[in-house]
């Protein structure tokens, strides 16, 4: 067998808890999946997925601007009741359902 080192890191409680339960229903520990995730990146000699940054990139007032810009534009929308908003979701599933 060859020379085993153990690695240790620090992360979110939350995040390894989800993590876990994940693996688990995979059928196999957190162990196995770090060690499958090493050998792929060995394999590949990289990151085992696609790191990369979004080609657009918004900054924090241009979202602003746009929430503003959706704000103003549903503004001119009649106000509907949720009695009517609940018969237009089942008037577009019945749709739906005559077209399937």
């Amino acid at each position: 067998m060859r020379e085993q080192v153990l690695n240790q890191f620090r992360c979110d409680k939350a995040l390894r808890e989800d993590c876990v339960a994940i693996y688990e229903a995979l059928g196999m520990d957190l162990n196995t999946a770090f060690r499958m995730f090493m050998e792929r990146t060995r394999i590949v000699r990289g990151l085992p997925f696609p790191a990369v940054l979004p080609a657009d990139r918004m900054t924090s007032v241009e979202a602003r601007n746009a929430i503003e810009a959706l704000r103003e534009e549903a503004s001119d929308l009649p106000e509907m009741s949720l009695d009517e908003i609940n018969e237009e979701i089942r008037a577009a599933r019945a749709e739906r359902k005559r077209k399937s």
